[in-house]
């Protein structure tokens, strides 16, 4: 019986705890679940995703620099986005929206804050112009940056005493075809040893009908190769390099190999008079 009363008194004591700790966070005016009379879900708040996945492929969402809400970059459809020959997968019904996550809001966590002051500070006036969002995703820092501009921040990041991104370590390319004036993306890679490995990503559009991009090897030495390789396989011109070439195809080889619409097959191979069959002619298990 003693053991009873002690356990109907502990019981009580939590739950007068518990209850007055509600009062006071609702008095606070802090944010508190209620996971038993929470209301449902509004139409609108349920439709955003089904809206998203019936959008078609060439229609993508319009960047907002201030918005949180995620960008739709595009469609895809099948399990693996395969579009020709038969579908060997059994999901060639399955439609998704290509989503990319959206602006960041302050804080951003760790040292990106200090960053983004540091980087605003040396920018003053220029930084709203030369910064169009800034993105914290995955634990990784992404400075959505106009062409104009490349070449300012790149040197800012380079230089200033609070930054100190010394470390180029590479720049890759990506192809958006449904993304109108904005098909084509370089994306650099920079590291700070000054301050502890610290990494920040650099991102930069241009359009397919005006694929051009100031060059950084004058600022980036080591940018030289990787540049070539990104004019390579996508096309991009970076303007004031010092000998834009092609680096792993021909020179005479005709298309650039990683843009969404290069051929899957049917490219005639230059040895033995064999060619690639293209996606529509080869076999299918189905």
């Amino acid at each position: 019986m003693i053991e009873d009363k002690a356990k109907k008194d502990a019981v009580a004591e939590v739950e007068s705890v518990t209850s007055a700790v509600d009062e006071n966070a609702i008095g606070d005016g802090k944010n508190t679940v209620d996971r038993v009379n929470a209301p449902e879900a509004t139409d609108a708040q349920k439709v955003s995703t089904t809206q998203a996945q019936e959008t078609g492929a060439g229609s993508v969402s319009t960047i907002d620099p201030f918005s949180s809400d995620p960008v739709k970059m595009g469609q895809r459809q099948g399990m693996f986005g395969g579009s020709l020959g038969g579908d060997t997968s059994g999901y060639g019904g399955l439609v998704q929206p290509v989503l990319f996550p959206g602006a960041t809001e302050r804080p951003y966590g760790l040292y990106f804050d200090e960053v983004a002051d540091h980087l605003s500070k040396e920018l003053a006036d220029t930084y709203d112009a030369a910064v169009e969002r800034v993105v914290i995703d995955r634990g990784e820092m992404t400075l959505h940056v106009p062409a104009a501009h490349l070449l300012l921040v790149a040197r800012t990041l380079r230089d200033s005493p609070g930054l100190r991104f010394e470390m180029f370590s590479g720049v890759s390319g990506v192809n958006y075809p449904d993304e109108v004036g904005r098909e084509l993306h370089a994306v650099y890679h920079f590291l700070s040893v000054t301050h502890g490995s610290r990494r920040v990503r650099v991102e930069v559009s241009c359009p397919d009908e005006d694929a051009t991009i100031p060059s950084i090897v004058h600022i980036y030495p080591a940018a030289d190769w990787h540049e070539r390789e990104t004019f390579d396989m996508f096309g991009i011109v970076f303007e004031g390099h010092p000998a834009l070439t092609r680096i792993l195809m021909p020179d005479d080889w005709p298309g650039h190999p990683q843009r969404k619409d290069y051929p899957l097959g049917g490219i005639p191979v230059e040895y033995k008079g064999a060619t690639i069959p293209a996606p529509s002619e080869r076999r299918s298990y189905t």
